[in-house]
């Protein structure tokens, strides 16, 4: 049967020549895109550069092993959760349990059966597509799920939506790392959610745009309400986000430079929108 991940990227990390050459040649027939390296440092570097979706990775390296180039993966917040298959002549228990323990996700030993590959590898891109409907940090809805909801939303003649965010989050995490931010986020998920509950609209959801703001689908009835609920709890959190040194000095940095909650909403009473194009142009017309 074929392989429906057409256009999905699969990055193959292995200095043996014939066999790279044989396994590109393959994948690119049965509609992948595929790009690889012959040396650990090489294929770090390429991969943090243009994420793949897959990366096959031989253990025997000349430079650094395979166990290190996916340590380092594992380390960088872009490519931490991209699906590791070790594609390797180890055989002992010990070596498969560390890739195992590094986070790969599957574990073949030479020689293989290509076929086989295929199928992990697909399998392996159906995991990781099923995963990436739900933000791995919030928990909440993202993409395609988020954008079904939006698309029956406007077509119906009763709601309300609020889009909060959290602004200088980026730079945020340049200065206090991945962990701080990913806290940020997950206690914003928390007063959203808790918002949300307050307003006692059972059929309301919560999930991310595009952006990575948050976005509430309630009722005319309701949004506006939310929205202020939304606004209070995540402005006079702002300043808990930082160490507890810094937060007497948060009032004179400059408004670019640190957190600030922004919430925009929006209801079907006021608007009718064609599309979410213009919808969130006038959300964002507001933020």
């Amino acid at each position: 049967m074929e392989d429906k991940n057409k256009e999905s990227k699969i990055f193959i990390v292995e200095d043996d020549v014939d066999l790279s050459e044989m396994l590109s040649a393959y994948f690119r027939v049965q509609g992948y895109v595929v790009n690889g390296a012959a040396r650990g440092e090489d294929a770090v570097a390429a991969i943090s550069q243009d994420t793949p979706d897959v990366v096959v990775l031989d253990i025997r390296l000349p430079d650094i092993d395979g166990y290190e180039v996916c340590r380092r993966l594992r380390q960088m917040r872009r490519t931490e959760n991209i699906p590791v298959i070790f594609l390797t002549e180890k055989r002992e228990r010990e070596d498969k349990l560390a890739g195992l323990e590094l986070g790969a996700v599957d574990y073949i030993t030479k020689p293989f059966d290509i076929q086989e590959l295929r199928l992990r590898i697909r399998n392996a891109l159906r995991r990781t597509r099923l995963s990436s409907l739900m933000n791995p940090v919030t928990g909440l809805p993202e993409g395609a799920l988020v954008h079904e909801r939006l698309e029956r939303m406007i077509r119906q003649p009763d709601w309300g939506i609020v889009l909060a965010g959290i602004r200088g989050l980026e730079k945020f995490r340049n200065k206090y790392g991945f962990v701080a931010a990913d806290d940020v986020s997950r206690a914003a998920t928390l007063m959203i959610a808790n918002a949300v509950q307050e307003s006692s609209d059972e059929e309301a959801f919560v999930g991310h745009t595009d952006s990575g703001d948050f976005v509430a689908l309630t009722t005319v009835e309701n949004h506006k309400q939310l929205a202020e609920r939304c606004l209070v709890r995540l402005q006079s959190s702002i300043q808990y986000f930082y160490p507890a040194l810094e937060r007497a000095r948060l009032s004179s940095m400059p408004v670019g430079e640190r957190l600030t909650a922004r919430v925009a909403h929006l209801s079907s009473r006021e608007h009718a929108f064609p599309d979410l194009e213009s919808l969130f142009a006038a959300l964002e017309s507001q933020i």
